[in-house]
């Protein structure tokens, strides 16, 4: 039985190359290329693929959020995160939302087919390009006071789209809640992070990783 794989990655060109080198292999095959993380939380709801390869730097939910939300719902699914950064706290981020891998896009065709191969057998994989052993060693040490923590999912998700600029009416569109409800998230995002100004929490989100503005 060949292993299924969904694709999920706002660059047209980056998906339909990393299909190309997914279906070079006899024993793996792509179910879909998805460009929108709300629809390949769906899909993956709907769809249970044994693997899903997911871009950190997504529009308005990013890899991470949709990640913990994946590994949430879909228990025998295991996502390889597909990133740009190699800093610890981007890797620490992804493990803890339960990506089983974490590969370099700089050296994603080299290295995912091994990666893919290697979480389906139960096991982590981290782009060697990283430090070895960094996978215990954030697990280890990770920061309990991360403020990243004090806020809950949906709060990060409101937060990653204000850092993205987009209006409060629209945000409450994507989220289906409303502007007041919007607004009441961002005020108590200041007030857990102890943030007094947009300008602020707007740095907060790209430090720690929830939107790179790219």
């Amino acid at each position: 039985m060949k292993t299924r794989i969904l694709i999920v990655d706002d660059h047209g060109v980056v998906a339909e190359g990393l299909r190309y080198l997914i279906e070079a292999q006899a024993d793996m095959e792509v179910i879909a290329c998805l460009q929108d993380s709300r629809e390949a939380v769906r899909t993956a709801v709907a769809e249970s693929p044994d693997i899903v390869l997911m871009d950190h730097a997504m529009p308005d939910m990013n890899g991470t959020e949709a990640t913990r939300i994946i590994c949430e719902r879909c228990p025998d699914t295991r996502v390889v995160m597909l990133s740009m950064h190699s800093n610890r706290i981007h890797v620490l981020h992804a493990l803890e939302a339960g990506a089983s891998g974490y590969v370099l896009k700089k050296s994603a065709a080299k290295e995912v087919v091994d990666a893919i191969r290697t979480v389906q057998r139960g096991s982590r994989y981290l782009s060697p390009h990283l430090a070895d052993g960094v996978i215990d060693q954030v697990l280890k040490n990770a920061d309990s006071e991360d403020p990243l923590k004090r806020l809950s999912s949906r709060e990060r998700q409101v937060l990653q789209l204000l850092a993205e600029g987009h209006p409060v009416a629209n945000i409450a569109v994507t989220l289906s809640i409303s502007p007041k409800t919007v607004e009441t998230y961002r005020a108590r995002m200041m007030e857990k992070l102890g943030i007094h100004d947009f300008a602020h929490l707007v740095k907060f989100a790209i430090t720690h990783g929830l939107t790179s503005l790219e």
